[in-house]
């Protein structure tokens, strides 16, 4: 029998004894314990008697009090237990450095600039696309914040919205007044979390009191509205094309999109349309003959 498969028929992890038999060899080694790990055995739970316990002072110590506290609220959802892991942890501090060094790239752009509600809505462009990636971001921030307590997909979704922040290469003032009110943005829904970082954020950008003392973000529905929706062209049930309708059109109006739209007339030339189905804001349906 393979030591691996002795292992795992009677549960025991490389964790419950080769740390002890590494540290009396004078052989203890981090990388060498992950190598058993991943080749031979299964990671241990942590457990004092197993001496693989993660002391959270240690952790602070390293990678700061505010990357913790991320990565235990991000590495599972509130109900679930998880392992302690050198690479979830690594994540969360890059992510917190990352966020910081967007930051400081634009600060002294984004130190001079300031908005309204009023002259954002009027943004075009990949400006006002970014401005409605904002506000979903918020959205959904807090419906899983503070309806489903699922903090995990509240963390992701602010990364998500670094990852959008990062392809934004603001050019004019009305760009910059997008940024900042992004940057806020993720300050104060992180701030809860991660409330050093945010806190030294909130200085630079030249705010007054503290970020803790701010009001919570709220989503503006104007920024949510869509103006055009992409949707799915079915000829018979399968998947043809894709075409740009306005949101909430009538389906007389998409009707005469679908069918001029050449890729479609592609899949239903010389075929007679037995029913055009058009589930609003979501697909097309043909069925041809």
């Amino acid at each position: 029998m393979k030591i691996r498969e002795f292992l795992k028929e009677h549960k025991i992890s490389v964790g419950d004894n080769a740390i002890f038999l590494l540290e009396k060899l004078g052989l203890k080694d981090e990388e060498l314990i992950k190598f058993l790990e991943r080749e031979i055995g299964e990671s241990a739970k942590m457990s004092k008697s197993k001496a693989n316990v993660v002391d959270p002072e240690e952790a602070v110590e390293k990678y700061g009090a505010d990357t913790v506290r991320l990565y235990i609220l991000f590495a599972a959802p509130p109900e679930q237990d998880f392992e302690w892991t050198d690479e979830g942890i690594q994540g969360a501090y890059r992510f917190l450095n990352r966020l910081w060094n967007f930051v400081n790239t634009y600060i002294d752009k984004l130190k001079e600039v300031s908005y309204t509600k009023e002259e954002l809505r009027r943004v075009e462009g990949r400006a006002k696309e970014v401005r409605r990636e904002v506000h979903r971001t918020i959205e959904q921030f807090r419906r899983d914040f503070e309806e489903r307590y699922q903090f995990n997909t509240a963390i992701a979704s602010v990364m998500k919205l670094l990852n959008t922040l990062q392809k934004f290469e603001p050019e004019s003032e009305e760009d910059y007044k997008v940024l900042r009110e992004a940057v806020e943005t993720i300050t104060l829904l992180l701030s809860p979390i991660t409330p050093h970082v945010c806190e030294e954020i909130w200085e630079m950008l030249g705010n007054k009191g503290f970020v803790i003392e701010q009001t919570f973000p709220e989503p503006d529905p104007e920024a949510l509205k869509e103006e055009e929706i992409e949707i799915p062209v079915q000829v018979n049930g399968k998947v043809r094309a894709k075409v740009k309708i306005p949101a909430n059109a009538k389906e007389e109006t998409v009707r005469e999109i679908v069918l001029s739209d050449q890729k479609v007339r592609k899949w239903i030339e010389g075929k007679e349309l037995k029913k055009f189905i058009y589930v609003k804001n979501k697909l097309v349906n043909l069925v041809v003959r």
